[in-house]
């Protein structure tokens, strides 16, 4: 029993390393060519590339900008990290500073931030605010770099 165990951990642990390692090779790419396409492009990008913003995205930062728990103009940041159940997750936080290499897109005064590296796996992208019974979230609900993802839309399979 115990030594099908430490089968199934090496395994394990072994699958997980190789998905790690992969997943760093696609972010080091993705980096190299977001810094490739920064030096070569204009300030705006083009409409098809855009990351959308939806009406509900933008009527739920429009309340929060307007409740007294946020100071100032919060922007809506969304950035791409490894993990989650499909190799690559969605994270959005409120952010009021914007870095040299983050990309813009506004939608009725409302600003979306996306970094240069993140920005490579949502170009076209559509942002929304959904309201369901188990939560209330921003979520990516489509976006044609990704094959695939959970249930949930907090995570995705990249294109190769």
């Amino acid at each position: 029993m115990a030594s099908s165990r430490s089968l199934i951990l090496r395994r394990f642990t072994s699958y997980v390393t190789a998905q790690i390692q992969r997943n760093h090779r696609l972010l080091s790419s993705a980096s190299s060519s977001a810094l490739r396409e920064a030096s070569f492009s204009s300030e705006s990008s083009p409409s098809s590339d855009a990351v959308h913003i939806t009406e509900n995205c933008v009527r739920r930062m429009k309340e929060l900008q307007a409740s007294d728990e946020l100071s100032g103009e919060k922007m809506l940041r969304l950035s791409v990290e490894t993990g989650g159940c499909s190799g690559f997750q969605y994270v959005f936080d409120l952010d009021d500073i914007a870095n040299p290499d983050d990309r813009f897109f506004e939608t009725e005064g409302v600003k979306l931030i996306v970094d240069n590296i993140s920005y490579d796996f949502v170009k076209g992208a559509t942002v929304d605010y959904v309201e369901e019974l188990i939560r209330s979230a921003f979520v990516v609900t489509t976006n044609p770099s990704a094959v695939g993802g959970c249930s949930c839309k907090s995570s995705f399979v990249v294109k190769l």
